[in-house]
């Protein structure tokens, strides 16, 4: 116990202290209560040396967690009532958003596909990316689609099975910038701006200009077609947040922290909403919701959930993609696989030294089920881009240990409820 009171001491004085000005409460939906993380953290009697390193230089990893119970309601037609525990969770900050992204735009691409009203468009529609200047690149065929045709939902499929990137920027360039960001807005994600694509050599301007895309049935017929399309100026982050003290850009080492200010943003609480309002709409208001049928959210949660070993197209092969692959909270059994009575839900994200998951982890065999959004930034060097980043030996390994934590503690708490 005299460790865990030197741990509440360095924690209470330390990393806290910047953020104490900062109520992250007024941020967040539907809330039943709203309290600090800590405490609960403080709980857990078997700490790992890994979570106590990150959590006492916590500033350092400029770590946030949002960590929400859920109360199912006792009579029909109540809603989920919300208890959120929040540790360092500061909205205004700026962290690289990394795949988490491309959450809002597969949801946000069904609503798309909706709005055009053409009979016959549908997320399997045979979806034709055409390039009309470079570095814009072409895709009328998919491999690894059961038709060998690509389309909105199968690019849905890969981003959410093994966060491919490609499939997320196909639905940049299908919606672009102004249409994904004043959604984004208008649903009250308002600390969330996407502007570029992921992985692919674009600078601002280029990433201002949309393929040409088209829509064809069966028989070759166009249904929808999109010309290129462009925006006069780039939907930029107004606060230039700069990461590092140095950065290498193609092979050579620039002695100045790295330019984010055209680089996408996503705070933690719009990443958490966004996961919330795709497994429980009804705790939003309708004009905060995605304006997609059941049946799409359906899809949505299905591919959230499904572990790469379980899908056929794509296929994906276990000794590649084990069940933790894009799954960051729970640790699986020694080859790295989940129970079967886990549904985990979620997207994940990972760039620059960021690691992130937002995550809804149900277990059906105990009736547990809660929230679990975190982000922790591992580059002790401070140099991006140098590919010496503590991802795999502290990032990942953190989030495990911290969602292993607290699901041991949603099984105590339910033990406890039953003796």
């Amino acid at each position: 116990m005299r460790i865990f009171a030197c741990l509440l001491l360095v924690l209470t004085l330390y990393p806290q202290t910047t953020l104490a000005q900062q109520d992250p409460c007024q941020h967040l939906a539907a809330v039943s209560s709203c309290q600090p993380l800590l405490p609960l953290l403080e709980q857990g009697q078997q700490q790992s040396a890994l979570l106590k390193q990150v959590l006492a230089a916590s500033e350092a990893y400029q770590l946030q967690i949002l960590y929400t119970r859920i109360e199912l309601p006792t009579t029909e037609g109540q809603l989920p009532k919300l208890h959120y525990y929040h540790y360092r969770v500061q909205p205004e900050h700026y962290f690289y958003p990394a795949s988490t992204v491309k959450l809002p735009l597969a949801a946000l691409a069904l609503q798309w596909l909706n709005e055009q009203a053409v009979h016959g468009l549908t997320l399997d529609t045979t979806m034709l990316t055409d390039s009309q200047r470079a570095p814009q690149t072409a895709a009328h065929s998919d491999s690894s689609s059961e038709t060998g045709l690509p389309s909105v939902g199968h690019y849905i499929k890969k981003i959410l099975l093994v966060s491919d990137n490609d499939g997320s920027n196909r639905l940049y360039e299908l919606m672009g910038q102004q249409y994904i960001n004043e959604q984004l807005k208008a649903k009250g994600l308002t600390a969330t701006i996407i502007n570029h694509r992921l992985s692919v050599p674009f600078n601002d301007e280029d990433n201002r200009y949309f393929n040409p895309i088209r829509f064809v049935d069966a028989a070759g017929k166009t249904l929808l077609a999109l010309p290129e399309r462009q925006i006069a100026e780039s939907y930029a982050n107004p606060d230039q947040p700069k990461l590092g003290k140095a950065y290498y850009q193609r092979g050579e080492l620039i002695a100045q922290p790295m330019d984010f200010t055209y680089k996408n943003r996503q705070s933690l609480i719009d990443f958490d909403g966004v996961v919330k309002r795709i497994l429980m709409p009804q705790l939003f208001p309708v004009q905060q919701r995605f304006n997609i049928s059941e049946s799409q959210r359906q899809f949505l949660l299905r591919y959230m959930r499904m572990l790469p070993r379980q899908s056929q197209y794509p296929a994906y092969p276990e000794s590649e993609y084990p069940d933790t692959y894009v799954k960051y909270f729970l640790k699986g059994d020694t080859q790295q696989r989940l129970p079967e009575y886990i549904h985990y839900h979620n997207k994940n994200g990972q760039a620059y030294g960021h690691v992130i998951d937002g995550a809804y982890i149900e277990d059906t065999k105990h009736g547990i089920a809660f929230f679990l959004t975190a982000i922790l930034y591992t580059n002790a060097n401070q140099i991006l881009n140098d590919d010496t980043y503590e991802t795999d030996s502290i990032g990942q390994p953190f989030l495990r240990e911290l969602g292993s934590l607290l699901y041991q503690q949603e099984l105590s708490r339910l033990q406890q409820a039953s003796d």
